[in-house]
């Protein structure tokens, strides 16, 4: 019983230290590819494999290829559709390529190599919107009216109870108190 007593008095401060953003994930690197990397013919498509994870603004994506012979673009949704790497936002050719995930959104990755592009080398990874705590509600504000006085005078005491001449009234104090030594009791226990 006692357990239970410091399990629920943690309950407070375990929450507390689980909201705090100290306490938040840290940003990830994330492989793409796995352990094929960026490829013409991985082992689980890109899109399955950005589906099954959850990207947060500043976390990587790391693509590691074969330098000469691919690279990576980052491009417009448009051109994602058309294969079109005229337009970049962003490209690298060395082989090792880390893409920071700044903002929250769609990112479109393609093949620098036009006919890898077309036979499907190419990624969309969706950025989970950055949560902000909802703003505290501000306190009402204080009254602005005087406090009203009652004057001394004309205050009568109230009535004086009853009279029970039954007995029934006694009967109440009585379970009243038996209930408090049982109550008490269990707590004592605990």
């Amino acid at each position: 019983m006692a357990f239970l007593g410091l399990l629920f008095s943690m309950i407070p401060m375990l929450l507390l230290v689980g909201s705090s953003p100290r306490f938040q994930a840290e940003a990830r690197q994330f492989d793409v590819g796995g352990r094929d990397g960026w490829v013409v013919k991985p082992s689980e498509d890109y899109n399955h494999w950005a589906q099954r994870n959850r990207f947060q603004v500043n976390d990587t994506l790391h693509f590691k290829y074969n330098k000469g012979i691919d690279s990576v673009v980052e491009v417009k949704k448009e051109d994602f559709d058309s294969c079109n790497t005229n337009n970049p936002i962003q490209k690298t050719d060395d082989g090792d390529s880390i893409f920071p995930l700044s903002h929250s959104g769609l990112f479109y990755f393609l093949s620098g190599n036009l006919d890898n592009c077309k036979i499907g080398q190419k990624l969309i990874v969706l950025v989970m919107a950055v949560r902000q705590p909802l703003p505290k509600a501000a306190p009402p504000p204080a009254s602005t009216l005087p406090p009203q006085t009652v004057p001394a005078t004309g205050l009568t005491s109230p009535a004086p109870p009853p009279s029970d001449k039954s007995g029934s009234g006694r009967v109440g104090v009585d379970l009243g108190v038996l209930v408090g030594f049982v109550l008490g009791g269990f707590v004592g226990l605990a």
